[in-house]
């Protein structure tokens, strides 16, 4: 094994332990925001699948890139459709006058 892949390795390893000790320390205020973020990040990747799946170099690209279509568009509206439920928790009911409470 390379001096290289070992130091790819080991960066891997290292953000992945960050990552989870960034999010798990998320305070439960700021998922919402955190969400939307992840959220672009996944439309980013979209983009990046499309012109992947796009650019005609060979059939291994293209399915590798209808495989990054999918499951970026899967993971997108997935967060989209998460957020927008947390964002319905936080919703004020709207005023009842007290002649119509029961």
């Amino acid at each position: 094994m390379s001096a290289t892949a070992i130091i790819e390795i080991y960066v891997f390893i290292l953000a992945g332990f960050v990552g989870f000790l960034v999010i798990t320390r998320v305070p439960p205020l700021l998922h919402t925001p955190l969400m939307s973020a992840a959220n672009a990040i996944s439309a980013i990747s979209l983009v990046g699948s499309i012109v992947a799946a796009g650019s005609d170099r060979n059939t291994v690209s293209t399915v590798l890139g209808l495989i990054a279509v999918t499951t970026a568009t899967a993971n997108m509206v997935g967060g989209f459709l998460i957020t927008d439920r947390m964002l319905k928790m936080f919703r004020r009911e709207p005023d009842v006058k007290p002649e119509e409470r029961k």
